[in-house]
């Protein structure tokens, strides 16, 4: 499993990297089409933010680790254990319920994205305009990778507790340092 695991990651960050080096390659074109060429192209800008919106949805939904987010956990700390179990259920099934509350209106809204179209990016192979639900189906799959990541981190917080560590800030302390007079410490 932990190379299957390992496997998937890398998988998951070689797609992440290719999609970001295409990004940086399209606007490279466009810098170059733009103020050397003196015509620019306007699908550059178009596929840039394509490339963008798959690449943050992608990454989070694949690459990015829950100790790698924002947290606002000052009161969550400030609990003993068994309360932060409880909030962190919490906080597990909230997120997994809001995202199946939400998937229907939004798969629904994808689905009337089919109508419209790029304006100017093309399918290379067909050569006809990519219609939004292609460009904003990444939602959908994002959505799925969360509900089942919270759905894994409830089972895994009844079964083992509130993650530990988790909210540790790299190279910050617990213990308040000492106050150092001269050569002895306080």
């Amino acid at each position: 499993m932990k190379r299957i695991s390992t496997w998937f990651a890398c998988g998951a960050e070689g797609i992440a990297a290719a999609m970001l080096a295409a990004m940086f390659f399209t606007f490279l074109l466009q810098i170059f089409s733009r103020y050397i060429l003196v015509t620019p192209f306007g699908w550059t800008l178009e596929l840039c933010l394509i490339l963008w919106v798959w690449i943050v949805f992608f990454g989070n939904a694949f690459i990015v680790h829950e100790k790698d987010h924002v947290t606002f956990d000052i009161l969550y700390l400030s609990v003993p254990r068994r309360g932060q179990k409880v909030l962190a259920l919490i906080a597990a099934a909230s997120i997994v319920a809001g995202m199946i509350w939400s998937f229907l209106p939004t798969w629904d809204y994808i689905d009337w994205m089919k109508i419209r179209k790029t304006t100017t990016v093309e399918n290379p192979l067909t050569g006809k305009k990519i219609p939004l639900r292609t460009i904003f189906s990444i939602y959908l799959i994002f959505m799925i990778a969360i509900i089942i990541r919270y759905s894994w981190r409830f089972i895994d917080i009844l079964r083992h507790g509130p993650p530990s560590g988790e909210h540790d800030i790299p190279g910050h302390e617990h213990e308040p340092p000492s106050i150092q007079q001269g050569d002895e410490a306080v």
